[in-house]
């Protein structure tokens, strides 16, 4: 009873067919908050560093709102002046975020990639009637992932908002000096708070990044994890059942045998060793330059062979390295080798001396 219960438990690593089998329903690893944290990351420096442009930018569409839009007129909020003011805000507005967009958006294609591959599977398009159950979705609301889930973006949460209000309340002094700076002075001092919150969101980002990756992995491979039944099983599906092969391949040495022992009474001579190993040599010149092999065995088949030789006739002669290398160096239907062949006739030259041919 405790070994049936052992062979159920998933204790066995998973298998390659296991793992594509997954791969192939969508189950693939992936740790999420690598992902974010790289996409937070990228984006967060690309607004870093194109800021000051992003300002330059801003500053100068106001500057050009104000000198042709400033006083109120007819025109400005009719159907063509809303469309001529659009024109001019879309380029500025596009110029600000498409490169964060696109880096972000690269960036997520290369992280994902990077940790799954391509995967294309239909799996999840299809329509499984437990999803429709109430119960089933009240099941997966409070799961072990989703609670799992919800407690890590609590504590992400928790720790950035720590980290960030550890940093800020160190900077509450520069304040009062904020009032006599000058606006160049007021924006490096904005990129630098700025900076300094963004290097320790990053940290945190990578350190939350690196322990969750350690933990889908884990969880992944313990999802994976096979029962020796399991394994058993698959292996029926894709060798076939051990007893069916056994038999099969037993019925292939049984067929092969009697094509083997039909073909002995082809043979001219029987060379044996002289219990343990018997070979049969068929010579036509018409047909091969040497001799061929047309049966062999050891043991009992050796028997078989002698058997089936004195049923027809054929004689046995005894020679006992002859035999040992024939059985080594040859398989049923091999020409002996060359090195054999002077052996060999002075063996098929006595066994014609004693038909008198």
């Amino acid at each position: 009873m405790r070994l049936q219960l052992f062979a159920g438990e998933k204790t066995e690593p998973a298998t390659p067919k296991r793992r594509q089998d997954a791969r192939k329903k969508g189950q693939v690893f992936q740790s999420r908050e690598v992902t974010s944290a790289i996409i937070t990351i990228a984006g967060f420096l690309v607004i870093y560093f194109t800021v000051q442009n992003s300002i330059e930018e801003i500053m100068n569409l106001i500057k050009y709102l104000f000198l042709n839009y400033g006083g109120a007129s007819d025109n400005t909020f009719t159907v063509n002046g809303i469309y001529k003011l659009f024109e001019i805000i879309l380029p500025v507005f596009l110029k600000l975020i498409l490169p964060t967009v696109a880096t972000v958006f690269l960036v997520a294609l290369v992280s994902t990639y990077a940790q799954v591959g391509f995967v294309f599977t239909s799996e999840s398009l299809n329509i499984k009637l437990e999803r429709l159950n109430p119960l089933e979705g009240i099941k997966r609301m409070f799961s072990r992932r989703t609670i799992l889930e919800l407690l890590k973006a609590v504590v992400k949460i928790g720790i950035l908002g720590y980290v960030m209000y550890s940093f800020l309340i160190g900077q509450y002094k520069g304040i009062p000096q904020l009032l006599d700076m000058s606006v160049q002075d007021l924006i490096k001092y904005s990129l630098n708070i700025f900076g300094g919150i963004l290097l320790r969101i990053f940290i945190v980002l990578i350190v939350l990044g690196v322990v969750d990756y350690i933990f889908q992995w884990r969880d992944y491979e313990s999802n994976l994890r096979m029962s020796k039944e399991d394994i058993k099983e698959e292996f029926k599906e894709t060798e076939g059942n051990p007893q069916i092969k056994s038999e099969i391949k037993k019925k292939q040495r049984q067929i092969s045998m009697r094509r083997m022992i039909q073909n002995i009474k082809k043979a001219d001579v029987v060379i044996t060793n002289p219990t343990h190993i018997a070979v049969a040599l068929m010579y036509d010149n018409e047909i091969n330059d040497a001799p061929v092999v047309v049966a062999k065995g050891q043991d009992y088949i050796a028997q078989r062979i002698k058997e089936e030789a004195i049923k027809y006739s054929i004689a046995i002669v005894e020679n006992k390295p002859l035999a040992q290398s024939l059985y080594k160096t040859t398989d049923i239907g091999d020409s002996i080798p060359p090195e054999l062949y002077k052996a060999v006739a002075e063996v098929l030259a006595y066994v014609y001396s004693l038909r008198g041919e």
